[in-house]
This record gives C-alpha cells, sequence and structure tokens, in this order.
C-alpha cells in the first residue's frame, strides 16, 4: 500500500483524491493546508485521517510514503526537496518546476536519496497515448504535429475586472505556457523528442505573464505548431500529419480518441477504453514504480521532463516572460 500525503486543496485534489480512490493499493492518509480549519474541513470531507500544516513536521512523519504536490508552480521545486530529503516519493503536479535550474536540483535529489520523482502530466499515461504510439507508424513519414489547448480561465473575469488571482501572476510561475501549453508539448517530447530549434510567440499581460501564445518546434523534416490560451477557448482536435494518413487526437490534455485517417479517405478508430477520471492512470503508474522498487517513470522521465522545461524556457526567453524563480 502507497501512503500518500496531499498538498493542495483545490478543484485538482478533488480529482486526485477521487482517483486515489480508484487506483489499487494506494491510500491518502494525510492532507496539508496553511491553516489548520482548512486542513480539518478537507479532511473531514474526503476521511482523511491526519492534517498538518507545517511542512517539514509532514515531510518526516512515518504516516505517508510520497506526496502528491499541487501547490502553485513557485512552491514545487521547494516543496518536492523538502519531502525527497525526508525520504519521501514524490507525485508533482504540472509543469513540475519553475524552470530548469529547479528541476535539475529535483532530479539530484531524487538520485541522492533513491526516491522516485515523477511529474504528474496525466496525458502520456492513458491508454489512448499508448494507441497513439502503438500506431503512429501506419501513417508514413511524420511531417507535421499540431496541438491547441486553449481553455478561457475561470479566473480571467475577475482578471479583467482589475483583480488578479495567482493564475496570473508571475510571482508564482503561472501564465498561458507553463499552465496550458505545457500539455501540448510534452506529448510531442514523448513521441518526438527534442527540437532542433524554437519559436515562440505570446500576448503579453500586464499582471508579467503571457494570456496566450504559440510555439513552432522545428524537427528537420517534421514541424511542430502548438497553441495555447487561457484567454480564449478552442475545440480544436490535434493531429498527427503522417505522408500515408492523420492521426486525429480529441482533446490533447487528456485524449479520449484517437482516429486513424488515411490518404484514400477511410477511416479506423483505434481509441482505447478509458476509465472517465483519467488521472487514475498517473496515480497507478506511480504506485506501481514504488511497488517495483523503480525510482524514475520510462515514460514521464527526467529526461522528457527536462526537455519539455527546456522549450519552455527558451520560449519564456523569447516572449519576455521572467519570473522571481528564475533569479533567485
Amino acid at each position: 500500500m502507497v501512503r500518500f500525503g496531499i498538498i493542495g486543496s483545490n478543484f485538482i485534489t478533488e480529482s486526485f483524491v477521487d482517483a486515489a480512490g480508484q487506483a489499487n493499493q494506494v491510500e491518502i492518509t494525510a492532507i496539508y493546508s496553511r491553516t489548520a480549519d482548512k486542513a480539518q474541513a478537507y479532511a473531514d470531507k474526503h476521511g482523511i485521517a491526519n492534517t498538518f500544516t507545517d511542512i517539514e513536521e509532514m515531510a518526516s512523519s512515518d504516516l505517508i510514503d510520497a506526496i502528491y504536490i499541487a501547490s502553485p508552480n513557485s512552491l514545487h521545486a521547494q516543496y518536492a526537496i523538502t519531502f525527497m530529503k525526508a525520504g519521501k516519493h514524490v507525485l508533482c503536479e504540472k509543469p513540475i518546476a519553475s524552470n530548469t535550474k529547479e528541476l535539475r536540483q529535483m532530479i539530484e535529489t531524487a538520485k541522492q536519496h533513491q526516491v522516485l520523482l515523477m511529474e504528474a502530466m496525466k496525458s502520456t499515461l492513458v491508454p489512448n497515448f499508448e494507441a497513439i504510439q502503438q500506431n503512429l507508424q501506419r501513417i508514413g513519414k511524420v511531417r507535421h504535429y499540431y496541438a491547441s489547448f486553449c481553455q478561457y480561465s475561470s479566473r480571467y473575469d475577475a482578471y479583467k475586472e482589475g483583480v488578479v488571482m495567482n493564475a496570473f501572476l508571475p510571482e508564482f510561475s503561472n501564465g498561458s505556457l507553463m499552465d496550458i501549453g505545457t500539455y501540448c508539448i510534452y506529448p510531442l517530447v514523448v513521441l518526438f523528442g527534442k527540437p532542433d530549434r524554437i519559436q515562440a510567440s505570446a500576448v503579453m499581460l500586464e499582471s508579467g505573464v503571457d494570456g496566450k501564445g504559440s510555439l513552432i518546434l522545428s524537427y528537420g523534416e517534421m514541424e511542430a505548431v502548438l497553441q495555447h490560451s487561457k484567454i480564449s477557448s478552442s475545440n480544436l482536435p490535434a493531429e498527427i500529419q503522417g505522408e500515408g494518413g492523420n492521426i486525429i487526437i480529441e482533446r490533447i490534455s487528456q485524449p479520449s480518441s484517437v482516429r486513424l485517417q488515411y490518404r484514400d479517405g477511410s477511416e479506423e478508430d483505434v481509441s482505447r477504453p478509458q476509465v472517465s477520471n483519467t488521472m487514475v492512470y498517473e496515480i497507478q503508474a506511480f504506485a506501481d514504480l514504488i511497488h517495483a522498487g523503480q525510482t524514475e517513470s520510462p515514460v514521464n522521465s527526467y529526461a522528457n521532463s527536462l526537455t519539455v522545461m527546456e522549450i519552455m524556457d527558451e520560449a519564456r526567453r523569447q516572449i519576455g516572460l521572467v519570473f522571481p524563480a528564475d533569479q533567485s
């Protein structure tokens, strides 16, 4: 049994709690919040036995084996390193860190203390992503990858009225690229590796973060075009174009269906059955690695997470998006 502690009490952790209840050999035994009342209210709601208001105390507790971190992005590295130094495994929400420097420190700590560190990018661990991988060769030489994740933020209306929430503050290492764009980048990296060239553009908001943006990533004979936004929405599917046909992917953030379209006009649905809460797959993959004594995911690997972070670092450099974490 893997006993999880969780940091965060937002909609993401609600999904995590639900998914953990569906996973095998997983139990949530503790919750952290900065205030005791909030921690207790969350614990009572979900039947969690233990509460903490001190990170160091939680990290050293023998009540948990692993921690799920869903705090603001700027705190990911600090919290992860604290728990790994205490011998705890870490499943950290995307983006796993504010920048490459932080991520390298996290990886070094994981290796030193022989614990599992994994980025909680669920899209690459669902059955439909495996369907993409196993059918990629069927469309011939790949020439183009297109992915769009544009989701109007529930906090943007407040922003337009002058109330700037965490989601639009550089102090928390936020913005469209980090919060939304990473969903387009990570599957690309798992499938095709590191690009040769990166071109980025963005619409910057007065708060100092990007509201939307685009990336063009060159892979020699293949090109990837990515669009992301927190200030507009889109329902466009993702597409991988090959010389022999295309793969059409609904919802790049958690692929819900995968179709092959061939040049002769025929189609084939290669989708796999999936549970509705796709966080189950990342939790199960993480727990299975722990049970197997493994300290790195073969899919959401250190190399893949580093490549994604390097792409985002370069994109931020080009659009002029600087976080306080970059200067610390």
